[in-house]
């Protein structure tokens, strides 16, 4: 028996950035609660194995070809999946990247990379896609942020500017758009082991270093965001709107392991 609030039979998702990584942990949870599937990359290519394992679930999906730097390539894949099915009611906006360097060592073009993909890319994704969703006066957009969102990390100047921005933009663009029944949330990672960062979870200490600092004492798993992505897609969120949430073991509390005090003798 279906839960009817977490149900997206009949719903059309769009996830940016599924050739890899967290995009497609998105796009399979949507898939496995009844969702039908837009699936994008820079290079269409990339993704088509990708869509046959989403076709093999039962549902329809297509694969569109996204870069988020252009304002003309975005336009193109919002139209080229209204046309496919008729209706856009769900956005993950979810295409990103990163540089890691020291501060000191950005460059001009590093800034400009992370920047016009993470947040103008996003901003204008959503924006195309809410001009379809308006007339329908549904849609559930949810942005993908990270626990950069919310607390500052060396080396991550220009990413934790770009998510921070996120953060800011999901409640902006959420009240602009309540009025025509579109929620917009930003789902916010902690630390997960992605494509971008597996170099960091080769070294034994550092691994340690994070768990100590997180309550749950484990990185992510990408089955971790399975219902936080389904809940902000779903009719169970119909009242959340402008709201970041941070699924991070609690990472963002700050918290520290507390030094064992010896009894007194």
């Amino acid at each position: 028996m279906k839960n009817e609030l977490f149900d997206l039979t009949g719903q059309v998702a769009i996830v940016t950035g599924t050739s890899r990584g967290l995009g497609q942990h998105f796009a399979r949870a949507l898939a496995k609660a009844g969702a039908e599937l837009v699936l994008t990359s820079r290079n269409r290519d990339h993704v088509l194995p990708f869509e046959t394992e989403i076709k093999a679930l039962g549902r329809r999906a297509i694969s569109l070809e996204l870069d988020v730097r252009s304002q003309e390539s975005i336009e193109r894949m919002v139209e080229a999946a209204a046309e496919e099915f008729g209706r856009l009611d769900v956005l993950v906006n979810n295409a990103g990247c990163n540089v890691r360097k020291p501060a000191l060592e950005v460059t001009w073009d590093d800034w400009n990379l992370i920047l016009d993909t993470n947040l103008r890319g996003s901003f204008f994704v959503a924006q195309a896609v809410a001009r379809h969703m308006i007339p329908r006066r549904y849609g559930r957009i949810i942005n993908i942020g990270s626990v950069t969102s919310v607390a500052g990390y060396a080396g991550l100047a220009p990413y934790g500017a770009s998510r921070g921005g996120i953060r800011q933009l999901t409640m902006s663009l959420a009240d602009d758009w309540g009025k025509d029944g579109i929620t917009v949330n930003c789902l916010a990672p902690g630390w997960f082991r992605t494509e971008q960062n597996k170099v960091l979870y080769e070294n034994p200490e550092w691994v340690e270093y994070l768990c100590d600092r997180i309550p749950l004492k484990r990185p992510g798993q990408p089955n971790d965001l399975d219902g936080a992505i389904v809940f902000l897609a779903s009719e169970s969120s119909r009242y959340v709107t402008g709201q970041t949430l941070l699924v991070d073991g609690g990472i963002s509390t700050g918290a520290t392991r507390a030094l064992q005090s010896k009894p007194a003798s």
